[in-house]
């Protein structure tokens, strides 16, 4: 089974449901859009599941310092950071916080220059669909197959979280091709942005598991 994560929760009742279904990762966003929350309203979110799922917070271009705050308010144990980190910027906030770091590589046509690096400095790196005028939660689907020679080169074994487009529908078809360690979930599990559809948060999860959800 692989591990996955239900992002961009809004409700309370929506991380109970992930941490129910065995998300091992519930993610709350700090980077703008839609799905942007207040310390407090995440941490009341967060507080609801009950599982043992690692909280997750998404930060775009906050300081180290600002990040470090809210990771403590929150409980954090991941930062996420988007907006097209450096290692420098990975090992910053790594030491202002106290906590993982996951950076962000986002994807057009093929891996970013500087991608390597951030193997070496993160935690783990998310691969997410590079879209103009949005850093994530777009739904837009990376091409796993263009880039599966180019990410057995850089990655070497090292952790890898899946993002971009994701759905029940296709969750096989991403672990065929790219053995994604986490497989990070928004949009692909919602019926408006923000607010979690959890029939296809099952399906998710069946998805994952490698089974068939059944009727």
């Amino acid at each position: 089974m692989t591990e996955f994560k239900f992002c961009g929760l809004t409700r309370p009742e929506d991380a109970l449901a992930a941490g129910q279904l065995g998300a091992s990762y519930i993610g709350v966003i700090f980077a703008g859009g839609p799905r942007q929350l207040t310390s407090q309203r995440a941490l009341t979110v967060l507080d609801a599941c009950v599982s043992a799922a690692k909280r997750v917070g998404v930060f775009a271009r906050s300081s180290p310092n600002e990040i470090a705050t809210i990771a403590r308010r929150v409980k954090l144990d991941i930062v996420q950071l988007h907006g097209d980190p450096s290692a420098a910027d990975v090992e910053a906030v790594r030491a202002a916080a106290g906590t993982r770091v996951w950076a962000v590589v986002r994807v057009a046509d093929s891996l970013p220059e500087g991608a390597e690096s951030l193997f070496d400095a993160a935690d783990a790196v998310v691969l997410d669909a590079k879209v103009d005028g949005a850093l994530g939660g777009s739904g837009v689907t990376i091409s796993w197959a263009d880039i599966a020679a180019q990410m057995a080169a850089v990655r070497r074994g090292r952790p890898l979280v899946l993002a971009g487009g994701l759905r029940p529908e296709n969750v096989a078809t991403a672990i065929e091709v790219l053995a994604p360690d986490v497989l990070d979930v928004s949009s692909g599990v919602e019926s408006a942005p923000g607010i979690k559809d959890h029939a296809r948060m099952r399906a998710f999860a069946a998805a994952a598991a490698g089974r068939m959800e059944k009727r």
